[in-house]
């Protein structure tokens, strides 16, 4: 195992510097993009293109990112005299961005490069040294990740990378780390904060979703139905903001259930991974025991849940708000069709449900914009779906049992740095420090009401 150095080595470089470097290592990511592909090969992911287009090249767009705005994001903010209290006359205030030290990062399974790789690059250019534990099975991945940042010059020592076994992330907690990134389920990410709590131990918990595609008013049935065919079949169906709940008004359904029939019927089965086999049958079978029927294939018969290996990309109609299967974070090409014929009926059911990551509206862009406001949710994507969350300019994160913190964009290279203030004091007015009179609580009181009264003739 790689063990860090003292924070004054990566840390005391240049921000731009930094920066810099990490950009570069998209260069690399380039020149090796053939080992990387191959090394993301697996049951589930088993097109190049969706390495290509659902990894690197949002991840090399991350990297560009921190290159071209990261010094500037992450350089000190003086704050002039303008807006300064009367009171703190000769006080001139910095703000410093500062690294937090090391920096722990628990990556997923389902996009082994995209995800860690922001957040490595991201703790990296803020100065940090980082801990990086892939999830099990994506070693090679990871490995060849970390050489690409190794070659384009970040010190071999500013990257620790770990086992994949869970042991070495709960010993990696209990010995102290100044942050904790989580890529995974929400059961995962209590147990974390769990172990974190002990050691007060901030954290970032990127968590599971259960994202609702929503139908309105003028919406689109055949682009909806290749969304949706998308989102069920791309990285196997292990997307965390795939879409799981189809929210659909009565006079719309009969003719969406017959588009996504033609576009689902085509599809073949698909290998579910082994950490979402129990899940998916689980759901499949609890919800046809209630009435849901499929719209393609016969997923009555679904196997128990330890022979669960592939599925066909399922939606199943029928299903009512509150059964299980309509609030379950599941990573397998499995989607679920709800009656919502009211936007009160849909912010519902998407603010009530216990995951809120991202949600999509499909219909009209005024409709969509206003329906928007009105979630409680970390991404909202309007006329499409997955696609949007791949700007390198924005930050990626959720609520309630999606997690909290967020990763990507300037808020997620800033959420890698805590703000240092220096406050310094010119002159020889110190009226804070001189003894007290008779007359200061008339005179500030006087003042308080000239400075923020409600009234003209109250000031």
């Amino acid at each position: 195992m790689t063990v860090p150095p003292e924070p004054a080595t990566w840390r005391s470089w240049d921000r731009s510097r930094r920066c810099r470097i990490v950009a570069a290592a998209r260069h690399e990511i380039t020149a090796n993009a053939d080992a990387l592909i191959d090394a993301c090969r697996t049951a589930q992911r088993i097109d190049p293109v969706e390495t290509l287009t659902g990894e690197l090249f949002p991840l090399c767009a991350a990297l560009k990112f921190i290159g071209q705005r990261g010094p500037r994001l992450l350089r000190s903010r003086k704050l002039g005299v303008g807006g300064r209290p009367v009171w703190l006359w000769g006080v001139r205030s910095e703000v410093h961005r500062e690294p937090l030290g090391d920096v722990l990062i628990l990556a997923a399974w389902n996009y082994p490069l995209l995800l860690p790789g922001v957040q490595l690059a991201q703790a990296l250019a803020a100065g940090n040294q980082v801990w990086l534990k892939p999830a099990p099975g994506c070693e090679p991945a990871t490995q060849l990740l970390v050489e690409a940042f190794w070659r384009a010059g970040v010190p071999a020592e500013a990257i620790g990378l770990m086992p994949a076994d869970p042991q070495s992330a709960i010993d990696r907690i209990d010995s102290g780390v100044d942050l904790v990134v989580l890529t995974g389920g929400s059961a995962t990410g209590r147990n974390v904060l769990n172990r974190c709590a002990a050691k007060l131990t901030p954290a970032i918990m990127e968590l599971s979703g259960c994202d609702a595609l929503v139908v309105g008013p003028g919406a689109d049935l055949d682009l909806i139905a290749r969304a949706v065919a998308f989102g069920l079949k791309f990285n196997g169906g292990a997307t965390c903001i795939g879409p799981r709940r189809i929210l659909v008004a009565a006079d719309q359904q009969a003719a969406l259930v017959e588009r996504l029939r033609a576009q689902l019927e085509p599809l073949p089965a698909q290998v579910v991974h082994p950490a979402a086999r129990a899940a998916a049958a689980s759901m499949i079978t609890d919800a046809l025991r209630r009435g849901a029927t499929a719209i393609v294939g016969d997923p009555a018969g679904t196997p128990a849940a330890t022979e669960l290996v592939s599925l066909r990309p399922t939606v199943l109609t029928g299903v009512a708000a509150d059964w299980p299967i309509a609030s379950a974070d599941l990573f397998a090409p499995l989607a679920s069709v709800l009656r919502a014929d009211t936007d009160p009926e849909r912010i519902a059911l998407i603010n009530r449900c216990p995951y809120r990551l991202a949600v999509s509206l499909f219909g009209d862009a005024a409709w969509a914009s206003r329906l928007a406001e009105r979630l409680d949710v970390g991404h909202v994507s309007i006329n499409d779906l997955i696609f949007p969350t791949s700007d390198p300019r924005v930050p990626f994160g959720g609520c309630g049992d999606s997690g909290f913190g967020v990763t990507r964009g300037a808020e997620g290279l800033l959420a890698m740095t805590r703000p240092k203030v220096i406050a310094r004091h010119r002159g020889r007015l110190y009226n804070h420090l001189r003894a007290r009179r008779e007359s200061d609580q008339t005179t500030l009181l006087s003042f308080l009401k000239l400075t923020h009264g409600h009234r003209w003739w109250t000031r």
